[in-house]
């Protein structure tokens, strides 16, 4: 199982970007997502935060200006920024707690990261 990522770019301050990241294989179950980011030369943090009964949480430093969401059938978490920053640039991960069958049909379950995609908030 895998996840893929979509959406990052070039953006000037104050505009918006949407961020996709689907979930790819046997997918049986999907907890909760997440978003981080890890600007250059700092720690991976935690952005926001989706349980599978729709429950959210955001950094304070996003709060009021992204939107996590998800779609369940299409296994997708998205992340909608607004009012971007120029210190929201930052390569960004979605994370998922998945259970998913594999070759032998036995269920796994495992913490998935996506691969990362850049965002670039700058003038």
């Amino acid at each position: 199982v895998q996840l893929q990522a979509f959406g990052g770019g070039l953006v000037q301050p104050g505009g918006s970007l949407r961020l996709s990241c689907a979930a790819c294989g046997s997918v049986s179950r999907i907890d909760d997502m997440r978003w981080y980011r890890q600007a250059p030369g700092k720690q991976r943090d935690l952005v926001a935060l989706m349980t599978s009964g729709g429950s959210t949480n955001y950094a304070d430093s996003v709060k009021g200006r992204f939107t996590i969401s998800r779609d369940n059938a299409k296994n997708t978490v998205y992340l909608q920024m607004n009012s971007l920053k120029t210190e929201d640039t930052a390569v960004y991960y979605c994370n998922a707690d998945i259970l998913y069958v594999d070759y032998a049909s036995r269920f796994v379950a495992v913490k998935a990261w996506g691969q990362g995609t850049l965002v670039t908030v700058s003038s």
